[in-house]
């Protein structure tokens, strides 16, 4: 099993999950044309992904959804939630799950955990394959028990470290974002991602990567300053950014 971001921001997500003949795509925020570019280049083409999975329906998210998925026949797979939202085209292989039930795509076990977000029925997802688990877990407020529960044990993990809390406050945003954000249906910030981390007992850990880093409200150094006490544990640790892809990183 590996994994891989296209890019991880408030402008566009996508992420890879590859195991066994199967290639999935969590999340597409990009256009068709530049998500196609991003797969070029780490080796893959629209034609060898197995399906897209969708966590909400922000653009940042779902805005190349459509036009890929019809672009390349591929199978879509969210909330009813998300689906409404989103508007889904009659015309996609669209298949509706429901969070805390398992599903199956091209071998992968897939299970798709409700996190707090303000979105219709958002979700992430534990990926299961061969004795190894992946964890992606972006977009959401708090750390719940349930999210505590569900991504234990890990052998890699995407996680949001969205923002930095004094840079937040003292940043641009109107005071409504900012609410939004830093509440507890908005993002992880710094501390609570270096929270969770410890929680998540990351001994186990082979591939930590950090994503959704916000270009206005948090630093890199800040980042690394707050998960420090775990960074030694973990046995490779990389940072996703909006403009740039992760490589695969491989579990064995």
């Amino acid at each position: 099993m590996a994994f891989a971001s296209l890019g991880s921001g408030s402008k566009g997500n996508a992420t890879l999950v590859r195991a066994g003949d199967a290639c999935l795509l969590v999340d597409c925020g990009f256009s068709a044309r530049e998500l196609e570019r991003r797969l070029a280049l780490v080796q893959l083409d629209g034609p060898q992904l197995s399906g897209i999975l969708v966590t909400h329906e922000h653009g940042d998210h779902i805005k190349g959804v459509w036009p890929l998925a019809r672009r390349h026949k591929l199978p879509v797979y969210m909330t009813g939630g998300t689906a409404k939202v989103a508007s889904a085209p009659a015309d996609i292989d669209l298949h509706l799950i429901t969070p805390q039930q398992n599903f199956q795509v091209g071998g992968v076990d897939v299970l798709p955990v409700a996190v707090p977000h303000d979105a219709r029925e958002p979700v992430q997802f534990v990926f299961n394959y061969a004795g190894l688990k992946l964890g992606v877990l972006t977009d959401l407020g708090h750390i719940s028990p349930h999210v505590l529960a569900c991504y234990q044990q890990c052998d890699g993990l995407l996680v949001e470290a969205n923002h930095d809390s004094v840079m937040l406050a003292d940043g641009p945003y109107p005071y409504t974002l900012k609410q939004r954000v830093g509440g507890d249906w908005g993002h992880l910030n710094n501390t609570q991602t270096a929270t969770l981390l410890s929680a998540l007992e990351p001994r186990s850990l082979q591939r930590l990567l950090v994503g959704h880093i916000s270009q206005q409200n948090n630093a890199l150094s800040r980042v690394q300053e707050a998960i420090e006490p775990v960074a030694a544990l973990v046995h490779q640790i990389k940072y996703a950014s909006q403009d740039d892809c992760v490589d695969w990183l491989a579990l064995e």
